[in-house]
């Protein structure tokens, strides 16, 4: 039986019968990633050719008459390495790594398959940041109680999820009705019961995690300070002043033309009168 070639063998890729199998691997930046050849039992492999297809076609790595090579000019150079059972790991993984790869196999038999595999890379989850709003207070709400809303973010970050957990019980998620946004906002009632309660925002993607704490109660008793305003006193100073405006505007436009009008009627009516009245 004659040995291929890598080039030949790309060659007539297209012309061999073959299996195709598809899988997805994710990965972490700065992580590795595990491209597993994978092929059924009975299947001894012969030659093997790993090679990216997206964003850009390179060779990557080749298993011919026993020897493996990895060192080829391509972005991965240096970054690859070629296991014993031809899987390909690639590491350490860089933020433009995501991407379509392939790996063609031929068995003694002459038999060929290739398997695709679309590697996706995420970065790292950063810790979220969470603030504590105050939604109301005074005689809107019942005795001693306090609603806030706490909102959570995680910059630069894709394909990330939200969810809320309160902290001390066996619960891990919150009511749909208290969550806005996607699950960014969550909105809850405290009472002083819940003057110990902590809620953590969970922010992860499909490799990593994290979290931020916080206990609301406090900023409802700071915001309950003296000296200190609520969204409701706020509102109760800037809604007037905002009407007084919008007022003083309307009435400057509505009374500006009528009023340059009526000064140049009172002027033509001088002239009119000097002009029809008698020579002396």
């Amino acid at each position: 039986m004659a040995v291929w070639s890598p080039w030949s063998l790309l060659l007539w890729e297209a012309l061999l019968p073959m299996v195709i199998a598809s899988a997805q691997v994710q990965g972490q930046v700065g992580g590795s990633a595990l491209l597993v050849a994978d092929h059924p039992p009975g299947f001894q492999v012969r030659e093997a050719i790993w090679r990216s297809l997206w964003p850009s076609e390179e060779l990557l790595a080749t298993f011919f008459r026993g020897s493996p090579e990895t060192l080829y000019r391509s972005r991965f150079l240096g970054r690859a390495q070629l296991h014993s059972n031809l899987s390909l790991e690639l590491r350490p993984l860089e933020s433009g790594d995501s991407g379509n790869f392939s790996v063609l196999l031929v068995d003694k038999q002459g038999r060929a398959r290739t398997q695709t595999l679309q590697l996706k890379v995420y970065d790292a989850v950063p810790r979220p940041v969470v603030k504590v709003f105050i939604a109301v207070s005074g005689d809107a709400q019942p005795p001693k109680t306090c609603q806030v809303f706490l909102s959570c973010w995680a910059p630069n970050i894709s394909d990330i999820t939200y969810s809320w957990r309160r902290e001390g019980t066996v619960d891990l998620g919150m009511e749909p009705a208290g969550l806005f946004t996607d699950g960014q906002v969550l909105s809850v009632s405290l009472g002083p019961g819940d003057k110990g309660v902590a809620y953590s925002c969970i922010v992860s993607n499909p490799v990593s995690w994290d979290l931020a704490t916080v206990t609301p109660w406090e900023s409802c008793h700071r915001q309950a300070a003296p000296g200190r305003a609520s969204y409701k006193d706020v509102l109760l100073v800037v809604v007037p002043v905002l009407l007084l405006l919008i007022l003083a505007g309307l009435s400057a436009w509505h009374w500006g033309p009528w009023s340059g009008k009526k000064k140049k009627d009172v002027c033509a009516n001088e002239v009119d009168q000097e002009t029809e009245s008698p020579l002396v």
